[in-house]
């Protein structure tokens, strides 16, 4: 089955960009393209589509506020921002208004297909610069002597590499998201596994739920 997209941005020469990258992809279709926020939650309720490849600055509603009620009215919609901005602010206020995706304007293209088709599988992209500022948040929440509390006593640098693997990242994203060897993540890895008693992802997916790591 198809996936099918609604694109929402106030330049037209980013949507045929967009166009142009995505109808080359045999999975895809584009059903709808919207140049502000109004129009793209009336196409939502018209066209159903599966993904929203959502900017945050529109001319009249934020895409901030558009995926919110998107979300609100629609959560099967997965909504993937691509965007300009790469602070901190846009970043988390997207994240809690329920986007499965956050990827820059300035990523490969690859890294929007690729966080398209895991917003259609119900996963979570965050291009990896920015998936930083996540592990950064999480760590600083309380301080980090209560996450080693919280995490049954795993250090600082195993409780990243927890919460990064139940956000479905490979050993190699890790790698490359927190700046150390896949070698050490692999190790990292086992001892936060034999700390925990958990022998496979799901478990270790369902013990992060059940921390309140991640949202299931």
């Amino acid at each position: 089955m198809e996936i099918r997209l609604l694109l929402v941005d106030d330049h037209e020469v980013v949507r045929s960009g967009l166009r142009m990258l995505l109808e080359n992809e045999a999975d895809m279709e584009i059903v709808g393209e919207a140049n502000t926020g109004r129009q793209a939650l009336e196409l939502v309720e018209t066209l159903k589509p599966h993904v929203v490849i959502m900017d945050i600055t529109l001319p009249d509603v934020s895409g901030i506020e558009v995926t919110r009620r998107i979300k609100e009215s629609h959560p099967d919609i997965a909504v993937v921002a691509l965007t300009i901005h790469e602070d901190q602010q846009y970043f988390f206020e997207m994240l809690q208004a329920g986007a499965s995706g956050y990827v820059p304007k300035r990523a490969a293209p690859d890294d929007l297909i690729t966080a398209i088709r895991a917003a259609h599988r119900g996963e979570v992209y965050i291009y990896p610069s920015l998936a930083k500022l996540l592990v950064s948040d999480f760590l600083s929440r309380g301080g980090e002597g209560e996450a080693r509390e919280t995490i049954n006593g795993l250090t600082p640098r195993e409780s990243e590499v927890l919460f990064l693997l139940a956000e479905g990242k490979t050993n190699d994203e890790i790698a490359q998201i927190l700046g150390i060897s896949v070698h050490t993540v692999a190790r990292h890895r086992e001892n936060l596994m034999g700390k925990l008693g958990l022998h496979s992802r799901s478990e270790l997916v369902k013990y992060a739920i059940r921390k309140g790591l991640i949202n299931p």
